[in-house]
């Protein structure tokens, strides 16, 4: 977790994964990424799992999730 002024930010490359394999949960200032690449035969060929607390005083209504062009996940929280 990076804080830049009032703004926290947690980054992660998920480059390897489409945007439909990746699932962001937010749960009481603790946040999850998975990520899962299922193969044509169905089995899980790659998996990415990063979870991180994010500081109390962050303002839970205030986070957002952004994907870019080159596949960085940024997330981002404001400070109360």
């Amino acid at each position: 977790v990076r804080a830049q002024g009032d703004i926290y930010q947690v980054v992660a490359d998920v480059s390897q994964f489409e945007p439909p394999e990746i699932v962001v949960t937010i749960s009481n200032c603790h946040v999850a990424i998975q990520a899962e690449k299922v193969a044509e035969d169905g089995t899980i060929c790659d998996t990415f799992t990063h979870k991180c607390q994010l500081p109390e005083d962050m303002d839970p209504l205030s986070v957002s999730c952004a994907l870019t062009e080159a596949g960085t996940l940024v997330i981002t929280a404001r400070r109360r």
